[in-house]
């Protein structure tokens, strides 16, 4: 039977390899390169530039006119609700 200064050292042999053991793991992934540690993009990684735009200038412009109609409706209606001159609704 091995003395008590033999089974510490072999006690404190195994405790240093499980350690090692236990955090290689962890620290294999940390050092996993393209890996983001926080979940989130760097500040200075930008999307790639669309190669055709989301909308063109024609599509904008027909936007902005039926938000324009559509507010005025709107307005038009809000006026008709507090008692203003009757406004007789644009059919689409």
């Amino acid at each position: 039977m091995p003395n008590d200064g033999t089974r510490f050292t072999a006690l404190a042999a195994l405790a240093i390899l499980l350690s090692l053991i236990w955090l290689v793991p962890l620290d294999a992934q940390a050092e996993e390169p393209g890996r983001l540690t926080t979940g989130y993009p760097n500040l200075d990684d930008m999307p790639p530039k669309p190669e055709k735009p989301a909308m063109t200038a024609d599509q904008q412009l027909e936007l902005k006119k039926e938000l324009s109609a559509t507010r005025n409706r709107q307005t038009a209606v809000g006026k008709v609700r507090k008692g203003a001159a009757r406004v007789e609704p644009a059919k689409p």
